[in-house]
């Protein structure tokens, strides 16, 4: 597995206890659609939420937030309305997007949670 594949997978497992720790159940990690990917699907309360995980080593290439580009957002967008279609969610959702700045083995990596994006 390269590197940058399993920095990504590094940071959606950091991302899923983060958010378990706050009270957050997944329910679907990967969720892959001809839209794309959703990284981590959970419900907080009575609101499902979307998860896109952006994790980076460094800022050398600019912070894993900016990545989620006005056309990332609509096939999240894309890909979250399937995801409530085939589960029949007649709910609340949001996206959020987590980001990270670690290398895999640090001991405090940087975590920000961008909620309703």
């Amino acid at each position: 597995m390269n590197r940058r594949i399993a920095l990504g997978r590094w940071g959606e497992n950091y991302a899923a206890g983060y958010l378990q720790e706050r009270g957050y159940a997944i329910l679907t990690r990967n969720f892959r659609t001809a839209h794309g990917e959703i990284d981590l699907v959970a419900q907080h309360g009575e609101r499902l939420v979307f998860v896109e995980v952006k994790t980076r080593s460094s800022v050398a290439f600019g912070y894993p937030e900016e990545a989620v580009t006005p056309h990332k957002r609509r096939h999240l967008q894309a890909a979250a309305l399937l995801y409530i279609e085939e589960q029949d969610w007649d709910g609340d959702w949001q996206i959020d997007v987590i980001a990270i700045i670690s290398a895999e083995s640090a001991a405090n990596p940087r975590l920000e949670h961008f909620e309703n994006i």
